[in-house]
């Protein structure tokens, strides 16, 4: 398609859509896209750059209502308000789950552009209160978990305690070694509860920012998980323009390896897992607008979480796996939190995907 030199009015009113977190698409007589916002670049996973001039139906399908409004909109100049259509997205070579949208088509009379369409995921309010709703939950369950922690620790300080004092009259007694292996138990099992101890009080310490590389931070998971687990194959998929982030370096490696290790451990140490890095523009986290944000999906192949236990998977002390402890999510949840960040996953037989928001700039548009 011919280069067309963009009027600084309409220039102006391009630059005014971007700044909306609703998804706006503007389309011109033959339903090609002349222009998408930030938020719809995000919605469907698609740049700009990919999208401009592109027939509106290789993006969407043909749903026929929607379609049919299209046209009248154009011949009739009539708006149209459409409720609870699919769009399936594609994500490279996967796919990844289907929306379902409500879309407002609205006439313009411009020589750049015909037709703007406005999208809004119509479970968008419905997953806000229920992020909202989880997040009390999980402070809740966090302070009553790391207020048992604490009432935990001094007395199994003394168990212990007393457990190495018999260990050690014991030890100058004779025919006395079968009773050490009952001591040596209470040690042995007194130690991993105060590790457990640890770890619960853990996600408390204070933050200790820095400018830090996302993707050094991966590639230190990845040798750490090729280390432990030589079956599994890390793929890396990374956007190499983002830039570094304020953060701790070590919450963050510690959250993903925990995200990537379970995965790990779920394939039984065999299969693959994605790590793939983008950039998402105009992004809400925590009820905060920035302009720039990271995204973080870690995708592997392995059979999935649990149904029962998918709504409760960042809980402290719920785990899918015999003999987990449960906390591996919930601390990575914690880290992802303390730098304003969100964490959600999708899961299915074959694939799941935990998929980490991090932000890259403040609404004013520096960095953080």
């Amino acid at each position: 398609m011919t280069a067309q030199i963009i009027p600084p009015d309409v220039q102006a009113a391009l630059a005014g859509l971007d700044l909306l977190s609703s998804a706006v698409i503007l389309l011109d007589e033959q339903l090609r896209i002349r222009h998408c916002n930030p938020a719809a670049e995000n919605l469907f996973a698609v740049s700009q750059r990919v999208c401009l001039g592109m027939p509106l139906a290789q993006l969407l399908g043909t749903p026929p209502v929607l379609m049919g409004a299209l046209e009248n909109a154009l011949q009739n100049k009539w708006s149209y308000t459409g409720h609870d259509f699919v769009v399936a997205r594609e994500h490279g070579e996967t796919s990844a789950a289907p929306i379902h949208l409500d879309c407002t088509v609205t006439p313009v009379d411009t020589p750049y552009a015909r037709l703007l369409l406005e999208f809004r995921p119509i479970d968008q309010q419905l997953k806000a209160v229920r992020e909202e709703r989880e997040a009390v939950q999980q402070r809740a369950n966090q302070e009553l978990i790391r207020n048992l922690a604490h009432e935990i620790k001094n007395p199994l300080g003394g168990i212990r305690g007393s457990a190495q004092l018999l260990d050690s009259e014991l030890a100058h007694m004779e025919n006395a070694a079968e009773l050490r292996e009952y001591t040596q138990v209470i040690i042995g099992e007194a130690d991993r509860l105060q590790d457990l101890m640890h770890r619960l009080l853990s996600s408390h310490r204070a933050m200790q920012p820095a400018q830090i590389s996302i993707h050094d931070v991966l590639e230190r998971v990845r040798r750490l998980i090729h280390a432990e687990f030589p079956g599994v194959r890390v793929k890396r998929d990374y956007d190499t323009s983002l830039p570094d982030i304020t953060g701790d370096r070590e919450q963050l490696i510690q959250a993903i390896l925990n995200i990537v290790r379970n995965a790990a451990q779920a394939m039984k140490g065999e299969g693959e897992i994605v790590t793939r890095t983008r950039a998402l523009r105009q992004v809400t986290l925590a009820k905060k607008r920035y302009r720039l944000a990271l995204e973080l999906q870690i995708i592997d192949n392995g059979p999935g979480i649990p149904a029962e236990i998918r709504d409760r998977i960042f809980y402290p002390l719920v785990s899918g796996r015999e003999g987990g402890t449960g906390l591996g999510l919930a601390l990575a949840q914690s880290f992802v939190q303390q730098h304003h960040g969100s964490i959600e996953v999708e899961s299915r037989p074959g694939r799941t995907c935990f998929t980490l928001r991090l932000p890259l700039q403040n609404g004013d548009g520096s960095k953080k």
